[in-house]
C-alpha cells in the first residue's frame, strides 16, 4: 500500500533508512538528523509503502524534484519502488509539473528503475558534494503526462 507519509511514521523511515544505507549507501553521506532530512526545505509532499502492515519505502516531492526514494532490501522486487515513484509522478502532473530526479551513476538498481518505468536521460555531470568529493549523476526527467507535450 502506498500512502501519504504523517508524522507518526518517521521514525519507521528513519530506520528503514538505515538499513537501505547499510546496504546500498544510500543516502550517500549518513545525515546528522535523518528525520529532519527526509523532510527538506521545499518539500511538497511524501509517502510511505507499506508491506504487512510496516513502513518498507518512502518517497519525496519537492517542487518538480523526486527526493528521499528509497525501498528496504528485503521488501525490493515485488515493484514498491515503481508504485512509489507512479505516487509522486500523479501528484506533480496534478500540479501541472513533470518530475525530474538525479541518480548516481553507479546506482544501476535505480536507474533500472527509473528506464523500466520511462524516464528519460536528459544529462549526465560531475557534482562537487563537499569535502573534494566529486561524484557523476544522470538527470532523469519523468515522460510528459500527455503526449502531446
Amino acid at each position: 500500500m502506498i500512502r501519504r507519509r504523517h508524522d507518526s511514521d518517521l521514525d519507521a523511515c528513519v530506520a528503514v533508512l538505515a538499513e537501505v544505507h547499510t546496504h546500498s549507501g544510500y543516502p550517500h553521506r549518513w545525515p546528522d538528523d535523518p528525520a529532519c532530512w527526509l523532510t527538506p526545505d521545499g518539500l511538497t509532499a511524501a509517502w510511505v509503502a507499506e508491506a504487512d502492515g510496516t513502513v518498507a519505502g518512502h518517497a519525496a516531492l519537492c517542487g518538480v524534484e523526486v527526493s528521499r526514494l528509497y525501498v528496504a532490501p528485503a521488501a525490493r522486487g515485488v515493484g514498491l519502488g515503481g508504485r512509489l515513484l507512479r505516487a509522486v509522478e500523479a501528484e506533480a502532473a496534478a500540479h501541472g509539473l513533470r518530475p525530474v530526479l538525479e541518480v548516481k551513476t553507479t546506482d544501476a538498481a535505480a536507474i533500472a528503475l527509473y528506464e523500466r518505468l520511462g524516464w528519460r536521460r536528459r544529462a549526465t555531470e560531475r557534482q562537487d558534494w563537499g569535502g573534494g568529493e566529486v561524484v557523476t549523476v544522470h538527470r532523469y526527467e519523468a515522460q510528459p503526462a500527455h503526449p502531446a507535450d
